[in-house]
């Protein structure tokens, strides 16, 4: 059990490290700008229009919408992404050479990866607590909101590390990014779902974006606002159960997926990877 615990210890430091350095890459830095100050700049051209049917900003019912999707992007997206980069340049296999290096490389990700999107988050809420107007700003709203970041992040990541397991090469993230770019389209983040036909709101509810966007407008929007959701209601009950049953599901296959992965890496995969990858590129 110590050794375990050492492990995740030794993981929780290495995230940590890792998510101080996002701070010293430009590329990093750019990632969690640029996102911020386009959604802002979108939520601030939003300011001139109303919900259907209310006198409400439609900028402040994106803005909760906005929030979910960054969680959910960086679950799906960014432990992916950071998954298969790291297969293809060695590090996980140098974690895989090390006595329980895989629990402590996941635990490093698992905080590397929450912190991005909590950063991420906070740099399009703080812009957009001046943009959107009417937000029920209470002490219950903030336990509301943490309790769904908390929830989607573990209905997500675990998923985004089956996504990345999958994935030949991180030129391959392209296969996954339009799928979810498409799901992002359909799961009302931008304008309500019940402006969509019928076919697309079932399918967009079976997938864990909605129900993040749900989560997040339910914390910080008035009750009066649930009038333009799926029920006329909020759903509490269903979004938990939604996203339980992506996080059982998540958590039930990651590990085996991940194990079978783990299992395949060597040296020579990693030698092929980089081999192909260098004639790849231009000359």
């Amino acid at each position: 059990m110590s050794v375990l615990v050492n492990a995740g210890r030794a993981g929780f430091v290495r995230g940590r490290i890792e998510l101080r350095q996002t701070f010293t890459n430009s590329q990093d830095l750019w990632s969690y700008l640029f996102p911020a100050v386009l959604l802002t700049v979108v939520m601030s051209f939003m300011r001139g229009s109303s919900v259907p049917g209310m006198n409400f900003s439609l900028s402040s019912l994106t803005l909760p919408g906005v929030l979910g999707m960054n969680i959910a992007f960086g679950g799906l997206v960014n432990l992916a992404q950071q998954l298969v980069t790291e297969r293809e340049d060695g590090t996980l296999l140098r974690a895989k050479a090390v006595p329980n290096g895989m629990l402590g490389y996941l635990v490093g990700k698992i905080v590397q990866v929450s912190g991005m999107s909590l950063i991420g988050c906070v740099l399009v809420l703080i812009p957009g607590l001046f943009v959107a107007k009417g937000l029920d700003l209470g002490a219950g709203s903030w336990l509301a909101l943490l309790g769904v970041v908390v929830l989607g992040l573990v209905a997500t990541m675990p998923l985004g590390a089956i996504i990345g397991s999958l994935m030949s090469s991180p030129r391959s993230m392209g296969l996954v990014m339009l799928p979810i770019m498409g799901l992002i389209g359909i799961s009302g983040i931008f304008y309500p779902i019940t402006s969509l036909p019928s076919w697309v709101q079932g399918i967009g509810q079976l997938f864990p974006v909605y129900w993040l966007g749900l989560g997040m407008r339910s914390a910080l929007l008035p009750d009066t606002l649930s009038a333009i959701e799926i029920g006329h209601s909020w759903r509490h009950l269903e979004t938990v159960g939604v996203l339980g049953l992506w996080t059982v599901a998540g958590l039930v296959l990651a590990p085996i997926v991940l194990r079978r992965m783990a299992r395949r890496e060597s040296g020579s995969t990693v030698a092929a990877r980089r081999e192909k990858a260098l004639q790849r590129m231009p000359r």
